[in-house]
């Protein structure tokens, strides 16, 4: 009798869908069945999809955080928003030949996201001041670290805003997440910095985005949405150079703010093959490899290193993000198993 491969369902247009497709038909081979069960082929290339899934994620962090570093060595030469004006001027035109290419130039917007897509830009253009102007003036890792939270916080504002249920133990998680941050901000101690408030705002404000985007209806594609995003922080860069002082940009400069936007649209660009590639629930955590690369580029580029609160809140900010992601992930309908229902969340 000719077997039949019964597999996970697996994400569409993925390869291991591809295979697992084909393998659903009898295989033969001189007269042969092949017997091929659902542990052989299909866990394997899922298993190699999660591990390209996590090393994309890190390259995503590792994009981004390079970013961050080359903008805090450019503040030392130009205003923050001479540096935003200049890299929107390089990277406006390479996203809208990214978007033309996908047909995604010019789309038309349904009415109902046309406001959430405006508050997401004016969210994203606060996120950015509010990072930058911390940046400058705080260590690159512990305003990395400030920022891990997030996770947390988008959880705490789902459970506030959008009516997600959430049990006991991840809203204890919340409380020790935010007990981290405020162990590294020290507010009222030696050590603490105003600007680390800055940093605080990004939070809300990336908050803020990641509600909204939820909200957005699946079909309107990303690319036009990062295009409006990149056009209006570049475009505040040019409404502030009057008041701010014009510094020359020197040939090392040009270097900078080549190599700030090729990472910051290297880090969309792998943050997107992430989602396509791999389970979500075993690559979201990786995104905490940001602060290696915080920690070790704050080091070879400006001789930072974390002190001890700071290295305790970022543990604490880990271990419980890590722990929320879990927990998500194991209540909610998974996309490979959409037969199975989440379990009630009783925690």
């Amino acid at each position: 009798m000719d077997s039949i491969l019964v597999s996970y369902p697996t994400r569409p247009g993925t390869a291991s869908s591809a295979v697992c497709a084909k393998a659903r038909t009898p295989a033969a081979f001189q007269g042969v069945t092949l017997h091929l069960t659902r542990y052989t082929i299909c866990d394997m290339i899922r298993r190699d999809d999660n591990l390209r899934g996590a090393m994309l994620m890190a390259l995503s962090m590792l994009a981004f955080v390079s970013n961050d570093a080359m903008m805090k060595a450019l503040f030392t030469d130009m205003s923050i928003y001479q540096a935003i004006f200049l890299r929107g001027v390089i990277t406006v035109p390479l996203i809208a030949v990214m978007a033309w290419q996908q047909g995604a130039l010019i789309i038309r917007i349904a009415p109902r996201d046309r406001g959430l897509v405006a508050v997401r830009v004016a969210a994203e253009v606060g996120a950015t001041i509010g990072f930058l102007t911390a940046l400058k003036h705080m260590p690159l890792a512990n305003v990395t670290a400030i920022l891990q939270v997030l996770p947390l916080t988008v959880t705490l504002a789902a459970a506030l805003f959008l009516g997600e249920r959430v049990g006991w133990r991840r809203w204890l998680a919340i409380t020790a997440g935010l007990c981290g941050v405020m162990i590294i901000i020290r507010p009222g101690m030696e050590g603490f910095s105003a600007y680390s408030i800055w940093a605080l705002a990004a939070v809300g404000c990336i908050t803020l985005r990641e509600i909204t985007t939820r909200k957005l209806s699946s079909d309107l594609p990303s690319l036009p949405v990062a295009l409006a995003t990149a056009m209006a922080i570049g475009a505040l860069g040019a409404v502030m150079l009057p008041v701010v002082e014009w510094a020359p940009v020197s040939v090392g400069g040009w270097g900078l703010l080549a190599g700030t936007s090729v990472a910051i649209i290297g880090g969309y660009l792998f943050s997107v093959m992430t989602v396509r590639t791999g389970d979500i629930g075993f690559v979201a955590p990786f995104r905490y490899t940001a602060m290696v690369w915080a920690i070790g580029l704050g080091l070879l580029l400006f001789g930072e290193l974390p002190d001890g609160p700071t290295s305790l809140g970022t543990v604490i900010i880990i271990l419980t993000g890590l722990y929320s992601l879990r927990r998500e992930h194991r209540l909610r309908p998974s996309s490979r198993e959409p037969a199975r229902q989440a379990p009630a969340d009783r925690d």
